[in-house]
């Protein structure tokens, strides 16, 4: 690929000249002169642990990059990693203060 074919957040199949065995799945984050930080999304098992060594990043030379097709052997990478969960609702502090101005004072002796 060149550099002007290569957008920020494009996905793109690429190869590690040393870090990695086998062909990768990424998406740009950062477009440098002749190559781009890409996430890795999507790779072979082979690499996994290479993979997270690299913090799932890896700096790839335009050259070694060509437009995203779906791998069929890749393990995908989930990138959403958001749950959720349903919470108590709270007593609001206006409401607090009125109950506590509503409540009978006690009298101590």
């Amino acid at each position: 690929m060149k550099k002007a074919d290569v957008e920020l957040g494009a996905v793109v199949n690429a190869k590690s000249e040393e870090e990695l065995k086998k062909q990768f799945q990424g998406t740009v984050e950062k477009i440098y002169e002749n190559s781009a930080l890409l996430a890795i999304t999507s790779f072979d098992d082979v690499d996994a642990a290479a993979v997270s060594d690299l913090n799932y990043k890896l700096v790839v030379n335009f050259k070694n990059m060509k437009p995203a097709r779906a791998s069929k052997r890749a393990k995908a990478l989930s990138t959403n990693n958001v749950t959720i969960e349903k919470m108590a609702p709270t007593m609001k502090a206006d409401d607090k203060d009125k109950k506590e101005k509503k409540a009978p004072a006690k009298k101590s002796k």
